[in-house]
């Protein structure tokens, strides 16, 4: 069954779906999203933490393992809710990628420090977005869902792929129904933007 408000999913998906048809545009952001998020992990770890902020770092359990209550992990663990809010068993799965993100991307950017973090972030960013823009300049002909909701485009982009990834290899729906669900309203939307289209053009 549907469900309505923030979690509804087929809402949020459909919102996704709908700038992400052309399959080789939906293969680019699938090779490419999940090392956005990672690499973002990266770079969040070297924010200060709560128990550093509080004086107690050296007595943090996670802290003597080299992981830390820090932006890297309230944006992972963001991400997680959100995902299992959406649909509990994809969204499980999604959540434990998540925070199994937060702890490579911890352990790597423990490994090489900050002075070289940043290089290989801002390589592997710049990879990977310039990856996703040729899928929607090229493939899609149609521009990113970020520049119409940025904050919604972000949080579904990590999900949208997995799902898309579990749907094809092992047929896996949220709910009966779901897909063709999804499918009608993203075709609703993809017709609403292209009538928009062609008026601007005539």
């Amino acid at each position: 069954m549907a469900r309505k408000g923030l979690i509804d999913l087929e809402r949020h998906y459909a919102f996704y779906g709908a700038y992400h048809s052309n399959k080789v545009n939906i293969l680019l952001h699938t090779i490419f999203v999940w090392p956005i998020f990672f690499t973002s992990l990266i770079l969040l770890y070297f924010t200060p933490s709560i128990c550093e902020l509080i004086g107690r770092e050296p007595q943090c359990f996670l802290a003597r393992r080299g992981l830390f209550l820090n932006f890297s992990f309230f944006f992972a663990l963001i991400y997680a809710v959100f995902y299992v809010l959406l649909d509990i068993k994809a969204g499980s799965l999604a959540a434990l990628l998540c925070m199994g993100c937060w702890v490579g991307a911890s352990t790597v950017a423990r490994s090489i420090g900050f002075s070289l973090a940043w290089k290989v972030v801002l390589g592997a960013q710049l990879l990977c977005w310039t990856g996703q823009f040729i899928g929607h300049g090229v493939f899609e002909k149609r521009a990113p869902a970020l520049l119409d909701n940025l904050f919604q485009a972000f949080l579904m982009a990590p999900y949208f792929v997995l799902l898309e990834v579990l749907e094809t290899f092992f047929k896996y729906e949220p709910y009966p129904g779901f897909r063709a669900s999804v499918k009608q309203r993203i075709d609703a939307e993809i017709k609403e933007w292209q009538e928009k289209k062609q008026k601007k053009i005539s």
